[in-house]
């Protein structure tokens, strides 16, 4: 059954879709390949080393982050972060932060598919992740993404004051 109950399998999203679609729909994004995933950083312009992180996709485990089996065939995960009442509201309480290497606990299975759920390590911070979301799903994140650029603009614009 997918994510919406409605027991039909949705239309999956590659790595590329997903980059594509936030590339579209946000100005000022700058993509950079670094610890197995493609990072999308709020940076109009250039002023910043590197800008402020908005949008992960992760493709691979890394040492530090391994919870969502992302050495399983085809799997990837999408990732941004959103506000702290947001993010209690979806999610309920914010977790505290792991050890180094450790997982968050909130009890969610990391390697379900197609459902939004806690950042296995960076939910403390506020980040939720879905992989391999489905066409609906990716639909029904379009409002988190768009909190979550807004909250990248406020912080470029304090850093670059």
């Amino acid at each position: 059954m997918d994510a919406a109950g409605a027991g039909i399998a949705q239309p999956r999203l590659t790595p590329a879709h997903v980059e594509a679609g936030l590339l579209a729909r946000y100005d000022g994004l700058s993509v950079v390949d670094a610890w197995g995933e493609r990072s999308l950083f709020h940076n109009p312009g250039g002023v910043l080393p590197r800008g402020i992180y908005f949008a992960t996709i992760k493709q691979r485990d890394g040492a530090n982050d391994r919870a969502s089996g992302l050495d399983r065939d085809g799997v990837f995960r999408v990732n941004t972060g959103v506000s702290r009442r947001t993010y209690e509201r979806l999610l309920g309480a914010v977790p505290t932060r792991p050890d180094k290497g450790g997982v968050v606990s909130t009890g969610h299975d990391f390697q379900q598919l197609d459902v939004l759920m806690p950042h296995p390590v960076y939910a403390w911070m506020g980040w939720v992740c879905v992989l391999n979301p489905s066409v609906r799903t990716w639909h029904a994140l379009a409002p988190l993404f768009d909190e979550a650029h807004a909250l990248a603009q406020v912080k470029f614009a304090r850093r670059v004051r």
